[in-house]
Formats: C-alpha cells, structure tokens, sequence
C-alpha cells in the first residue's frame, strides 16, 4: 500500500470511503498502516491521550515535530498528514515556516484548523509543495470560544457560511477538508459542493472518509465517550483485529452508524 492523495482522490471520484486513525509513535503508526488505514493523522490530540491535558492547547509545535518524527519511522505506506498546534500558525509566513518543520519530520500533509481566513496561507504552502487539509466545524483549539464542545452549523447561516469556507478553501488549494461535529445532512451537502476528499468524525456517514482518535476507538481513552465514537476492541481479540474492523466498517458504510450522527 502507497497512498497518495491522488489515491484519495480517486477514491472520491469513484464513491469509495477511506479510513483515517490517529498514530503518534512508530509502532502504532506500523500497526494502524498495515492494517490497511489510508492517512494516518500525527493529531494534536496526543496532548490529552499522550499528555494528560484537559485540550489540545498546550501542545507545542516541538510536540508535533518529535511525533511526527516518530511515526514516520513506522508508517508503511499510508498518507502521513500532521496539525498545526495552537498558535503555529497565526500568520502566512509562520505557518509556512511550522508546516516545512513538520513536512522535514516526515509529514505528507499539514493540518490547520479554521474558515476562509485561511485561504492565504493555504495558497502559500500550495505554492511552496505543502498539501492542506483545513478542519472545519468544531475545531478544538477554538473550543474557548466555542464555550465548549458543541455541534457546529445547526443554523442556517453557519451552515452556509461553514459550505461557502468549504468553497474558498478548496479554490484556494486545500487538498483536503475535515469536519467535525457536524449535522450529517450538512455534512453531506458540504461534501458534494467542494472538489476535494472530506473527512469526517462525528459528521454522519456521506462524508469521503473517516477518522477517529486510536485510543478512543479502542476504548481505552478515560471519561465519557463521544456519541461519535464506537469502540471497535468489543469482540476482538487483537489491536490488530480492531483497527483492520474499523477500517472495513468505514468502507462498507457500516460506520459511521444513526447512533454516531447529529441532526439539525
């Protein structure tokens, strides 16, 4: 297995669904690739699974290039894409300078978190050999703002707004975008109007492909699940068997299932 993103593309194009798990050493990166994950995502979410935090605010760009590091040296073929942290990247010119840190770590592709006012510096890394993926929706760095971990775009202007980012962001040279906590229906009608694959967690079942946090979909992560989240280790009798379980119930649609969604 290579996967590349023209992999992904086709795979949208032709109504495939992709899987996509976070890994953040070698050998779980080894483990999720050869299991048969599409794009393995270095997330910021290691600041609370890794760290012990209470967000991902804390983690530092440092962070993510040690980790980076660590699962590229694992990863046996799937797209290795890493996030930007909190603050690396508040202008063009720093998050071109953070992304080539992460891309030298191993990276095949960054991660941010934001709309439209991305659209600078995504056309800057475009430009300099940096493919994006731009996370939409509930983005938990801005969870402050958010005044918590809440569905984003149950309204009608914040669904428009949140399709018409989608729009800018792809004409600016995103190679991909991810949404997170979303209602399925808008999920879907985001899907079909940009160009490139979409990932989703917690954005219902039309999105191209889906991602879970590794620790979460094992059941190890401590505290209350996420309704998106489904622990694949229940019946399994391997990690192995858990992620190869994901992985194939992404693409038979089986996941995610009318329990993991939101509605309008």
């Amino acid at each position: 297995m290579n996967i590349t993103l023209d992999s992904l593309r086709k795979m949208k194009a032709g109504g495939e669904k992709f899987a996509s798990l976070t890994a953040y050493d070698a050998a779980f990166s080894h483990a999720v690739s050869t299991a048969g994950i599409e794009v393995i995502l270095v997330g910021d979410s290691l600041g609370m699974v890794l760290q012990g935090r209470d967000s991902t605010l804390p983690v530092t760009i440092e962070d993510m290039v040690y980790h980076t590091r660590c699962a590229a040296r694992g990863n046996q073929g799937a797209l290795l894409m890493a996030d930007l942290p909190f603050g690396s990247y508040s202008t063009p010119e720093q998050t071109l300078e953070n992304s080539a840190a992460l891309m030298r770590a191993g990276a095949q592709m960054v991660k941010v978190e934001g709309g439209r006012w991305l659209c600078k510096s995504v056309e800057l890394l475009a430009r300099n050999g940096i493919p994006t993926c731009v996370h939409l929706g509930l983005t938990p760095q801005s969870v402050n703002v958010f005044g918590g971990f809440k569905v984003q775009g149950r309204d009608e202007d914040a669904a428009r707004t949140m399709i018409e980012d989608g729009v800018l962001l792809d004409q600016s040279g995103a190679a991909m975008l991810l949404l997170e906590c979303v209602p399925s229906a808008l999920a879907q009608q985001f899907t079909q109007s940009v160009s490139v694959p979409v990932i989703g967690i917690g954005a219902g079942p039309d999105t191209d492909g889906q991602v879970l946090v590794l620790h979460d979909m094992l059941g190890v992560t401590p505290g209350r699940r996420p309704r998106f989240v489904k622990d694949f280790m229940a019946g399994q009798d391997s990690i192995d068997g858990a992620i190869k379980a994901f992985g194939e119930a992404v693409r038979s649609g089986q996941f995610p299932a009318e329990e993991h969604q939101f509605s309008s």
